[in-house]
């Protein structure tokens, strides 16, 4: 069962095309893991070993007549909490969707099932994807397994915890201001964050619609260009997904970097840094420097402005996408309310977490009369400089290269007792989410404590290739990278 586990995603679906392995086989090793290692981690708010099972042996039945041929046919896959599965509790780690059923599913989903993926759970998450440790999370935190006394990062820690604990092959899970890369940094796994608009945002949960892009958690680059292959498409029921010819992702697995021009910001290597993380970093790009990239240092001076920014625009589109969640239609309501607006007060008090009133409290601020303009308004015109700011890099480099976070994982209970140095861990990642740009992470090596160190590639709208290009020969040439224990 545990040789199963090592494989990565398109590893497995191979086998199991070629009748070494059966999708069932995959579902049970999954889940055999998932009974040894769930106590622990807490990986997963819901799971549904039935459910799995009957869909494994619909799959394998399809792949034996020859009707599933993909690179996913027959794999395991986790999903974030927050993208809605018909017939399966999403609740976005939170009390207020504690019983929240949807009757269709996500867009992105619907695309990996047609790929012949079968869908075992839901991860847990920061409460609406609001935190960067998945400590918010109504069901309590998830453990980062490199080091139980760590945090995996957030907000989509369940997934990059999952994919690194062997409790799934892949997963998905969606990114605001750095929520994909900044947990598979910490968690040493693959994730990237497409173009907005590269993957459907329906049936996401929205936190912040400018700016929220579903992407892969991966074991390494080829999964996650294959994932992304899957996930990527244009649909209607989303007026923010772009009509896209080039997501023929996997053709962009080539060991190649030769001429490749890639800008290091002089901003991103200053103070605040983590030693350890600089020094990693440093080397990955030394490395693609021997493979034949041109490597040259700049100056990207507005990234300072990026994170008032983003926590302006991201709470203002918070508080207006939560106001429907008062009790009325669905999820939680108070048994103690006697009139209607008690009723919405109360629901709205006893079923959100702290991080997540404390957001929609700062979004309503900067939306209100008077502070519409000092506020919401500048956060807007700032982002638009971000933006040309990325541009005028873009004409002279193919991409950018730089850490993801600035520190490996903080241990548990660190963060939340200081929400500013929480929100200033995002600042690597969340000028890719105001540009609307796609960025990767890919694990670069571990700190003195044993902890994974991320490598963050940032590239143009719609240059996932490139990125995936250089991802992919970087790990060629790093190697190996994973547990110990593993």
């Amino acid at each position: 069962m545990n040789d199963i586990l090592k494989l990565t995603a398109v590893e497995l679906s191979t086998k199991i095309k070629a009748g070494e392995l059966t999708a069932v086989d995959a579902v049970e090793a999954v889940f055999a893991q998932i009974a040894e290692k769930e106590e622990d981690l807490h990986c997963y708010v819901t799971l549904d070993k039935e459910g799995a099972l009957a869909q494994a042996k619909e799959v394998q039945e399809r792949i034996e007549k020859g009707e599933l041929t993909g690179p996913l046919a027959g794999v395991p896959v986790a999903i974030k909490d927050n993208m809605c599965t018909e017939g399966m509790l999403t609740t976005c780690s939170s009390k207020i969707l504690g019983n929240f059923i949807p009757t269709y599913s996500s867009e992105a989903v619907l695309n990996l099932q047609k790929a012949g993926a079968v869908v075992i759970g839901k991860t847990n998450m920061d409460e609406f994807a609001m935190g960067s440790t998945t400590e918010t999370s109504a069901y309590g935190a998830t453990k980062n397994p490199w080091n139980t006394e760590h945090v995996p990062g957030g907000s989509s820690g369940g997934s990059a915890a999952a994919v690194a604990a062997d409790e799934c092959f892949f997963a998905l899970g969606s990114d605001t201001g750095g929520s994909i890369r900044q947990p598979a940094s910490y968690c040493g796994v693959v994730g990237m964050k497409p173009t907005y608009g590269t993957v459907s945002r329906y049936g996401l949960i929205a936190y912040g619609s400018s700016l929220d892009q579903i992407g892969p958690l991966a074991k390494d680059v080829t999964d996650c260009a294959t994932i992304l292959e899957a996930i990527a498409s244009y649909d209607e029921k989303d007026s923010t997904s772009q009509k896209r010819e080039d997501t023929d992702f996997t053709k962009a697995l080539v060991n190649d970097v030769k001429g490749m021009r890639i800008g290091i910001p002089k901003d991103y290597f200053s103070e605040g840094l983590d030693p350890e993380v600089k020094e990693k970093v440093l080397a990955a790009a030394n490395l693609l420097k021997e493979k034949g990239a041109i490597i040259e240092e700049f100056d990207l001076a507005l990234v300072k402005y990026a994170i008032p920014t983003y926590y302006t625009i991201a709470d203002a589109e918070a508080s207006s996408n939560l106001e429907r969640f008062d009790g009325v239609k669905y999820g939680y309501r108070t048994e103690s309310a006697e009139e209607l607006h008690a009723m919405y007060k109360q629901t709205r008090s006893e079923g959100f977490g702290a991080e997540v009133k404390r957001r929609i409290m700062l979004g309503s601020f900067v939306l209100s009369s008077g502070y519409y303009d000092a506020y919401y308004l500048k956060a807007l015109k700032v982002k638009a400089l971000i933006k040309k700011a990325f541009d005028e890099a873009f004409a002279k480099y193919d991409m950018i290269l730089g850490p993801v976070a600035p520190t490996t994982a903080p241990k548990l209970g660190q963060s939340l007792s200081d929400p500013i140095k929480m929100y200033l861990g995002d600042i690597y990642t969340i000028s890719v989410n105001l540009a609307g740009l796609p960025g990767i992470s890919v694990p670069c090596g571990t700190d003195a404590q044993g902890l994974p160190i991320g490598l963050q590639l940032i590239g143009d709208c719609f240059a996932e290739k490139k990125l995936i290009q250089a991802a992919y020969t970087y790990e060629q040439a790093r190697g190996k990278f994973g547990r110990e224990d593993a």
